[in-house]
């Protein structure tokens, strides 16, 4: 039973990742296609000023930081960060739980 319980849990775990994934492509689609359609209509209607760069660079921010979560890429509070500071976290209250129990005893 406890082999059955890992495989499905790791099938959700697969399942949710390629649904995070999916997401991605989505948003980098639309963000593809409406780029261009400021870029034309941008260049169509006021060509001496060119404001769609605005649109690009603070989508492409948005895009960058959505792929390096999707595809656990990010630099800081990925995964390995958050094991490693819940172990910090543990050993704290162990620690703090062995000197008040320490302190109760000598009184």
């Amino acid at each position: 039973m406890g082999k059955d319980f890992t495989e499905a849990n790791r099938y959700y775990d697969a399942q949710k990742k390629v649904k995070e994934i999916r997401g991605f492509y989505e948003h980098l689609t639309v963000y593809v296609l409406c780029n261009v359609i400021a870029i034309v209509v941008n260049l169509i209607t006021c060509p001496e000023y060119l404001w769609f760069i605005w649109s690009v660079m603070g989508w492409s921010v948005a895009i960058i930081l959505h792929g390096l979560k999707v595809f656990s890429l990010p630099p800081f509070f990925n995964k390995k960060w958050e094991e490693k500071k819940i172990r910090e976290i543990l050993e704290k209250e162990n620690q703090q739980r062995l000197e008040n129990n320490h302190g109760n005893k000598f009184e």
